[in-house]
């Protein structure tokens, strides 16, 4: 019969549990893949006092307890013990071919987590206090709401591959960022039939922006995006009035113009000129500035060009809106609000949802994927629109 193993203090111990001359204990475990695997503590069982000097931690047979459980739940017991920086790698590792927007924004995000206490954790310590402290820095360091909640889903995604992998049972992440950071994301808000009225007729007068009127004209007539705005070439189809949209322009400070796709097939369609949009077109082919001769990945003979001949970026339109409303805020009492691009696509969608429109026509003229988006226009109607409307059903 064989003698059972005891510690230094007379305790008889289990299988697999040692002790080691220097009053450390030890288990030791075959994992899954067939490997021996040692668990340390310095203490036996909770009661035991650490010794002097050592640092203070679980005891041996809690660790044993949790490794007992993580064992019967599946969890894997090397996977637990990548950081969240790492987890993340393998997260993007089989997800690619993705925009190039998308894949700067996993660089920043890996960035951040590089230089966050939060990227050296490893993942089983993460708890949702973690995550929570995760968001507030990042807000302390200047990031906007809508950053932080775009990160903060990424990391969402990234912690359901782990418990998918069977790495952690919990994801810290699946919380609402509103419970613990106020959202001062800027409400999107279309422009009133008057305001729209101003800012055209104070553009048409100015010597300064009266050459942007038209592109103005085209935004608020068509719902197009800033960047299918500017990847249109002259192969338009006048006759038909008709713009086809199947591509979008964009340029990067480091590589410069690319074309992109849309999203998703939403996003190509056609989209019928009114009057006003089919005049402001002819002016537009008409007064065209001499291009320098350039392609994009195929695509030649942009239709809106900058002051050297090079096809116009989302930028150049932010910042010609950014002067033109603070030009005009200069001499008028009743202000313009913030407008970007992307205001005029809003104004464009909010006045046809006003109107009436079929929601599904609406949806197929904006590129909507989903028609929760188009719809959404239809649940934030203006007083006078919804005044319009009462009177209209009640007649």
């Amino acid at each position: 019969m064989s003698q059972k193993r005891k510690d230094h203090k007379g305790r008889t111990l289990k299988i697999g549990e040692s002790q080691r001359k220097d009053g450390r204990y030890v288990y030791k475990y075959t994992d899954a893949y067939g490997k021996q695997q040692f668990v340390y503590a310095w203490k036996l069982t909770a009661s035991d006092k650490t010794p002097a000097g050592k640092r203070e931690d679980a005891s041996l047979r809690e660790k044993i307890k949790k490794l007992q459980k993580d064992i019967d739940d599946g969890i894997d017991q090397l996977g637990k013990k990548m950081t969240v920086c790492q987890l993340y790698a393998r997260h993007l590792k089989y997800r690619r071919n993705v925009r190039r927007n998308t894949e700067k924004s996993r660089q920043c995000l890996m960035k951040i987590l590089e230089n966050d206490p939060l990227g050296i954790r490893s993942i089983e310590s993460v708890k949702l206090s973690d995550a929570r402290e995760w968001a507030l820095r990042m807000h302390e360091n200047g990031y906007a709401y809508k950053t932080i909640n775009n990160y903060k889903c990424s990391l969402k995604a990234v912690f359901c591959t782990a418990i998918e992998e069977s790495y952690v049972r919990k994801n810290p992440f699946n919380f609402p960022l509103n419970t613990i950071l106020k959202d001062n994301t800027r409400q999107k808000s279309a422009l009133s039939q008057e305001q729209e009225a101003n800012m055209i007729s104070f553009a048409s007068n100015d010597k300064v922006y009266k050459k942007y009127v038209d592109e103005i004209i085209i935004l608020l007539g068509t719902g197009l995006r800033i960047s299918e705005l500017c990847g249109l070439t002259d192969d338009l189809d006048l006759e038909s009035r008709m713009i086809r949209v199947d591509h979008q322009l964009l340029r990067d400070t480091s590589i410069g113009y690319y074309i992109e796709t849309p999203k998703t097939k939403n996003g190509i369609r056609q989209i019928p000129m009114s009057e006003k949009v089919y005049q402001a077109m002819r002016r537009v082919m008409q007064n065209r500035r001499e291009a320098q001769e350039i392609n994009i990945d195929g695509y030649r003979n942009f239709l809106f060009l900058n002051q050297n001949g090079l096809p116009k970026a989302a930028a150049n339109y932010e910042s010609m809106l950014r002067g033109l409303v603070k030009k005009y805020n200069k001499k008028h009492e009743e202000k313009l609000p913030y407008i970007s691009p992307h205001t005029l696509r809003h104004t464009f969608c909010t006045r046809l949802a006003d109107a009436g429109m079929n929601p599904k026509a609406l949806q197929y003229i904006m590129g909507h994927s989903n028609i929760s988006m188009t719809l959404d226009y239809y649940a934030h109607a203006s007083f006078d629109s919804a005044r319009s409307e009462m009177e209209r059903v009640a007649a």
